[in-house]
């Protein structure tokens, strides 16, 4: 039986590499999914793959900005709507800056800390009551590395990345007598489509860096965006039943 037949999951973030990787694979087990993203245009593009790559597939794409608050209701709302239940809620999305602290503006504080952290326990928040009501409730968070090796130059990004992990930990506790388990997500070094169109400005392809040795992790090497979604599939699942506040790194082994 495929691993996750029957159950109803939030991705957002969905239109990335690590989102759609995840939306795919939780489709092929049997999931139905709420796909969302506040890009449309490539939302509707990995809907479409998804349906391409597993026919039969139930899934409904939710345009959202989920840095607003009200977006966490509207989006639980419409997955109920569709799918009648919800068990798993996969907090991927996330955005980056480029400034060091020192010229670190609040406006942009607001925005990365509205989407990489807040979005994340609004959405818990909102979908807490459906997922008490699977009595197998499932979120998995994603995080980074970077939680744990901060760099310089983007700070704020990393201090988001830092304070999910907390919130994971907390929530597992607090939600452990309503069978709720809450878990985290740690990618390392993956081949995303952000970093596939940031370095092609320096004229690298893609099949260049899914070649190339890089030092950052001691595989020397970039994960493709399928090998993170099987750690969060694993969380996702009654597989990981004795899993709560727990941390996997999806990283390759990074280089400290």
């Amino acid at each position: 039986m495929p691993r996750l037949a029957g159950k109803t999951a939030i991705i957002t973030g969905g239109a990335g590499g690590i989102g759609a990787a995840t939306a795919q694979l939780f489709a092929e087990e049997g999931a139905r999914i709420a796909l969302v993203d506040i890009d449309a245009a490539a939302l509707g593009q990995v809907e479409a793959s998804v349906r391409e790559a597993v026919p039969g597939a139930e899934i409904v794409a939710i345009e959202a900005d989920v840095g607003q608050e009200s977006a966490a209701a509207r989006i639980v709302e419409r997955t109920l709507s569709a799918f009648g239940s919800l068990d798993i809620l996969v907090n991927n999305a996330g955005i980056r800056s480029y400034e060091p602290l020192a010229a670190a503006k609040a406006e942009t504080w607001a925005k990365v800390l509205s989407v990489n952290l807040l979005s994340y326990a609004y959405l818990a928040r909102e979908a807490l009551p459906a997922l008490r009501r699977s009595g197998k409730g499932a979120i998995v968070n994603i995080s980074s590395t970077h939680a744990f090796n901060p760099r310089a130059g983007m700070g704020q990004y990393d201090a988001a990345k830092a304070g999910i992990i907390s919130l994971t930990k907390t929530l597992a506790f607090e939600e452990v007598g309503h069978k709720v388990r809450v878990n985290a997500v740690c990618p390392g070094l993956t081949l995303t489509p952000f970093h596939v169109r940031r370095f092609a400005a320096d004229g690298k392809s893609e099949q260049h860096l899914r070649t190339e040795q890089v030092d950052h992790n001691i595989q020397r090497r970039w994960a493709d965006p399928r090998e993170v979604a099987f750690p969060i599939l694993w969380l996702a699942s009654d597989e990981a039943s004795f899993c709560t506040a727990s941390v996997i790194m999806a990283d390759g082994g990074t280089r400290v």
